[in-house]
């Protein structure tokens, strides 16, 4: 699944969209919520070997932004929905601002471009936790962007998920798009504040989410390949839903007085695992037909003839996300765990099959793995032994539809020792679990399924999960040891 790594393949990358400047082109989510996490500096040269010349953070770690200094890559920082609050009150935008973007402001320094306030503040599920308080904070921090004479160039905006806007039920077209309506006069006052400080709107949109749960979706319609039932709309056929999803938003600007407004994708992308559909060959497909529409400049319908700024979500896998919307949360990435490519992948857009650079010199633990004791007698406190490896490391991949599903109970027990082992930096008791588990240096894996052996990295205890589990994939997990009890 790796690929080959050819050497500086993609130095071009985004270049190669023709005519195009390289300033504009792919960005990348660089998420950090791992248990073990690559040096940043190597997560830098990896984008750097890749001609990545985008990143955008979900915080303002001083590690990420030290290594980014110096790179020329353009980077958007990012104040956590937990901060917004405190950015209501101008001081402290204006100390963030100071120490997080002033800071970094120098010859050699990092190439801030924007502040992310929030991230899908407005997200249906929050109940409205951050809604007095994202406009006033947006308004403060650009206004200590301004007053720290950067605010020409760097531009405070806020990532939001798709579901601010929709199209009515009766009319379910792109050109009838409109802001939800419980939160449509807030969305207007941001998207003309937007407007006025020369910001761009920034939205999520995942094509993949359109699929997952609702089986009654068109799976041709999730990717770029047409699809066989398109979406009519007045005089315009919508074959794919990110079109269709990106020109509800077009609509939904346009009724707010704002239709010229420049939009960024802040996050696009498709995982690998987890679930029936997130799979590394879809997320191939899907990528493919994505990279292939950016190269043409075809825009979109409501905006032809124009490239559509991106941000890939994500750079690397992260075991220790939310499985809160999924179990497919924490397998985003186009890279694995240690920075190796899943997939080939152009991001050229000219259907070459090519891999992307994966990190370099990765140290890992030692090929130890912590699997099931064959030989060991009692198993009765098997399910209670697989339950709390699973409570404290990652096994969303033994999930229905994932990579691992499907082993016997044996097989599932010893990936969920070994998942725990790693996470624990292969602590030889972190491989008891009373006497059912033994170490061996004879690789497990199956044809489908990783067991993984984790990084060396010292900064891997500031990362590690404490309860990681679902109660839900729980039970799917401890179902499949009745047999052995």
């Amino acid at each position: 699944m790796a690929g080959v790594a050819v050497a500086r393949p993609l130095l071009l990358l985004l270049l190669a969209v023709v005519g195009l400047p390289a300033a504009v082109g792919l960005g990348v989510n660089w998420g950090t919520m791992a248990s073990h996490q690559l040096p940043p500096s190597t997560v830098v040269q990896m984008l750097q070997d890749n001609g990545i010349k985008k990143v955008k953070l979900f915080d303002a770690d001083a590690e990420p932004l030290g290594a980014l200094a110096g790179s020329g890559i353009e980077v958007m920082v990012a104040i956590p929905n937990k901060m917004l609050d405190m950015m209501t009150d101008y001081d402290t935008a204006r100390e963030w601002v100071h120490k997080n973007v002033s800071a970094y402001n120098f010859g050699g320094g990092v190439n801030i471009r924007y502040v992310a306030v929030g991230n899908e503040p407005f997200l249906s599920s929050l109940n409205g936790t951050f809604l007095n308080v994202t406009l006033p904070a947006l308004q403060n921090i650009q206004k200590a962007l301004d007053e720290a004479g950067v605010g020409d160039t760097i531009k405070a905006t806020v990532p939001l998920n798709a579901d601010v806007y929709q199209s009515p039920k009766d009319t379910p077209v792109p050109s009838a798009g409109r802001f939800r309506p419980e939160i449509s006069g807030l969305m207007t006052e941001i998207v003309q504040f937007l407007n006025q400080s020369g910001a761009p709107f920034t939205v999520n949109i995942y094509p993949y989410l359109s699929l997952y749960g609702n089986d009654d979706f068109p799976l041709d319609f999730a990717f770029f390949d047409g699809a066989s039932s398109p979406v009519v709309d007045g005089n315009i056929q919508y074959t794919n839903v990110f079109d269709a999803n990106f020109d509800t938003l077009v609509s939904a600007l346009t009724a707010a007085g704002v239709g010229g407004l420049p939009v960024i994708v802040g996050e696009v992308g498709w995982p690998t695992d987890g679930e029936k559909h997130a799979t590394a060959a879809y997320a191939q497909r899907f990528y493919t037909g994505l990279f292939r529409k950016l190269a043409s400049n075809a825009g979109t319908p409501l905006r032809p003839n124009q490239y559509i700024e991106i941000y890939l979500f994500s750079l690397i896998d992260e075991d220790v996300k939310s499985i809160d919307p999924g179990y497919f949360e924490r397998h985003w990435g186009v890279m694995r765990y240690d920075g190796q490519p899943k997939y080939a992948m152009d991001p050229t857009g000219q259907g070459r099959n090519t891999a992307l650079v994966g990190a370099r010199g990765v140290e890992y633990l030692p090929r130890v793995w912590c699997v099931l004791n064959a030989n060991a007698g009692n198993m009765s406190r098997l399910a209670d032994n697989v339950g709390y490896a699973c409570s404290n490391a990652d096994c969303t991949s033994l999930s229905l539809g994932s990579t691992c599903n499907g082993m016997d109970p044996a097989g599932n027990a010893s990936y969920a020792f070994n998942a725990y082992f790693q996470v624990q930096d292969q602590d030889e008791q972190a491989c008891g679990f009373d006497g059912l588990a033994v170490r061996t240096r004879q690789d497990p894996s199956t044809g489908t399924c990783n067991f993984t052996i984790q990084l060396e990295t010292t900064s891997a205890a500031a990362g590690r999960p404490t309860v990681l589990f679902t109660t839900a994939l729980l039970v799917l997990v401890l179902a499949a040891m009745v047999t052995m009890l």
